[in-house]
C-alpha cells in the first residue's frame, strides 16, 4: 500500500504522537487500513471508533500487541482507554488522537485516492447500482485487474473503506456510491473523485428526504461535483430526468440506451443502444446492440450478446458495462466475453434451485420499482408464483400509497400465493385482497405482522406435510428491504429444501 506514515500525518486532522522509532521512519508504508480490529494487519493502521454496541477503543491492547499494528487513530487518549478498559499505557505504539474517527477515515480516503494514478468508475442510481457495478467490474476484468466495492460498502463508511483497499496491482477502481440525502454525494464524490460517473436512473428512492424525482436527479449528479473535469459521463438515455443533462464540465455525456424499433430514436451521443431483445426467461436475454464511439474507433458495430442473469433490465445494465469497457479501451471481443461470463450474486435476483421449489433471492434492497421489476421477473416463471414481500424504507411521506402499489401490481400480475410482512406492507396486503376480491387470480393472500410469524407459518406449513403455503414445484420471490432481514428467510427455505 502506497501510503505512508508522513501522509498520514498529513491527511488527519488530529495531534500526532508517533514513537521515536516512526518518527525516524516517516516513509514507511503501512499495509492498510481498517475499523474492523479483527482486519488489522501486520504494519497496518486500526481507525478505533466507539460504535452502538462495541467500542473500538477496546481491543487498541490487541491489535497493537496481538495484531502488530503500526497506528492507532483513536478518539481517547491513552490514559482514558486506560481508565474505561485497563488497557495499559505502556502497550501503545504511534496513535493520533482525533475528534471524530470516521472524519478521519473519510480524509484517509480522500488522501489515498489522490496517490492513485488508476482510473477509478464511480455508480450510483435509484435503481440497479449493484447489478451495473459487478457488470461493469465484470466486463472491465477482461483486460484489467479490478478492485470493486463489496456488499453494501457504498457509502460514507464504506466508499473510503473500499478505496484504502486498492493496491498496487489494481488498475481500475469500480465505487458503488449510495445516498439518501442532499450533501452526502458530494462528500463520497469528493472521496473517490471519479474518472467515468455512471447514473443508471433517477427513480423513487429516499423520497423521504429527498422530496421528488428533481430532487434525486440535483443529489445523484453531485457525482460531478469532484470527479475528473475531464473525465467521461455515461447515463441511461431512457431516463426523462437523465436525459436533461446536456453537459457536465464542457463535456457532453454519453448515453447508454435502448431502442428496439432499429436505433432510429436512440439519444444523440448514444454509445450503446439496445435495438433487439429476446426474451429468454430465467435464462437470461439474447440482446442485439450497438456500439458507438468513433473517437474509440468503434463505429456503429453491432453486437449479438448472450445475457445470462434474467430480466430486462440486466440488458440495460449490460450495455452501461459495454459503455464503461469502449471509454477504458476494451476491444468488442473483450466486451462481448465479459457480459457473456456475468454470474449472480446472493440477494441480488440470485436463481436459487432447491429441490422441490425454485427461489429468487432479492433480498438485499427493495424499492417500488426494484419491487414490481422483480416481480416481473418471477412471472417469466413456468408454472405456480409465489412472492414473499416485506417493509420498504425511506419512502417518505407516500410510503402507504407506494406499499398498496405494489400489492395491487403483484395481485393484478396473477401471482398465486401473495405473503406481505410488516407494518408497512399492510398497505400491500390490503390493495392486493381489494383486487382478489375483484375478482383476482391469486390463490392465497396472506399478512404476517413480523419476519419470524412468517417463519413459524412457513416452518409448521413445511413440517406438518401440508405444504400449502409454498406447494411442491412454486416459484418463489423473496424482497423486501435490508432492515428487513429477508436472509433469514431464505435460509430458512433452504433448511427446508435439504
Amino acid at each position: 500500500m502506497n501510503f505512508t506514515l508522513e501522509d498520514i500525518a498529513k491527511a488527519v486532522e488530529g495531534t500526532v504522537f508517533y514513537t521515536d522509532a516512526d518518527k525516524a521512519d516517516m516513509k514507511a508504508c503501512v499495509t492498510g487500513v481498517v475499523l474492523d480490529s479483527r482486519l488489522v494487519t501486520e504494519g497496518g493502521v486500526f481507525i478505533a471508533q466507539k460504535g452502538e454496541r462495541v467500542d473500538g477503543h477496546s481491543y487498541i491492547k490487541q491489535v497493537f500487541e496481538d495484531k502488530k499494528a503500526r497506528l492507532v487513530i483513536t478518539e481517547k487518549t491513552p490514559e482514558e482507554v486506560e481508565k474505561e478498559f485497563g488497557t495499559s499505557v505502556s502497550s501503545w505504539g504511534s496513535y493520533i488522537l482525533v475528534k471524530d474517527s470516521l472524519i478521519a477515515l473519510k480524509q484517509l480516503g480522500k488522501a489515498y485516492r489522490e496517490k492513485l494514478a488508476i482510473p477509478v468508475v464511480g455508480i450510483t442510481g435509484s435503481v440497479g447500482k449493484t447489478s451495473t457495478k459487478e457488470f461493469i467490474a465484470g466486463v472491465l476484468s477482461q483486460k484489467y485487474s479490478v478492485l470493486w466495492t463489496q456488499g453494501n460498502y457504498n457509502n460514507e463508511i464504506g466508499v473510503p473503506l473500499t478505496l484504502l483497499k486498492i493496491r498496487e496491482e489494481h488498475e481500475v477502481a469500480v465505487i458503488e456510491m449510495g445516498i439518501s440525502d442532499f450533501g452526502e454525494m458530494t462528500r463520497l464524490s469528493e472521496m473517490a473523485q471519479p474518472d467515468i460517473a455512471v447514473i443508471t436512473n433517477i427513480g423513487q428512492c429516499h423520497l423521504e428526504n429527498l422530496g421528488t424525482r428533481d430532487g434525486i436527479l440535483k443529489a445523484k449528479t453531485e457525482i460531478f461535483k469532484h470527479m475528473n473535469p475531464n473525465g467521461n459521463v455515461c447515463l441511461f438515455g431512457c431516463d426523462d430526468k437523465l436525459i436533461t443533462v446536456s453537459d457536465v464540465h464542457g463535456h457532453k455525456p454519453y448515453f447508454f440506451s435502448e431502442d428496439l424499433n432499429g436505433g432510429a430514436n436512440a439519444p444523440a451521443n448514444s454509445a450503446v443502444t439496445i435495438i433487439a431483445c429476446e426474451d429468454k426467461k430465467l435464462l437470461g436475454s439474447r440482446a442485439e446492440m450497438v456500439l458507438n464511439m468513433p473517437d474509440k474507433g468503434i463505429n456503429n458495430v453491432n453486437i449479438t450478446v448472450n445475457v445470462p442473469l434474467p430480466g430486462h433490465h440486466m440488458v440495460i445494465n449490460a450495455a452501461a458495462a459495454a459503455n464503461v469497457a469502449m471509454l477504458l479501451d476494451l476491444s468488442v471481443n473483450e466486451i462481448v466475453t465479459g457480459i457473456e461470463a456475468m454470474k449472480p450474486i446472493s440477494g441480488r435476483n440470485n436463481i436459487v434451485k432447491l429441490q422441490d421449489m425454485l427461489m429468487i433471492d432479492d433480498c438485499y434492497n427493495a424499492n417500488p420499482v426494484s419491487m414490481k421489476s422483480s416481480i416481473d421477473l418471477l412471472g417469466l416463471a413456468d408454472g405456480c408464483t409465489a412472492v414473499i414481500l416485506g417493509d420498504m424504507f425511506e419512502l417518505g411521506t407516500d410510503e402507504a400509497a407506494l406499499h398498496a402499489s405494489v400489492g395491487q401490481y403483484a395481485a393484478e400480475k396473477g401471482i398465486d400465493y401473495i405473503y406481505c410482512v410488516g407494518a408497512l406492507s399492510k398497505n400491500m396486503y390490503d390493495a392486493a385482497k381489494e383486487v382478489f376480491e375483484k375478482g383476482g387470480k391469486s390463490t392465497q393472500i396472506m399478512y404476517f405482522d413480523t419476519r419470524d410469524n412468517l417463519i413459524a407459518g412457513i416452518r409448521e406449513d413445511f413440517e406438518s406435510g401440508r405444504r400449502e403455503m409454498l406447494p411442491i414445484g412454486v416459484n418463489v420471490l423473496v424482497k423486501a428491504s435490508h432492515g428487513m432481514h429477508f436472509e433469514e428467510v431464505v435460509k430458512l427455505l433452504t433448511e427446508l429444501e435439504k
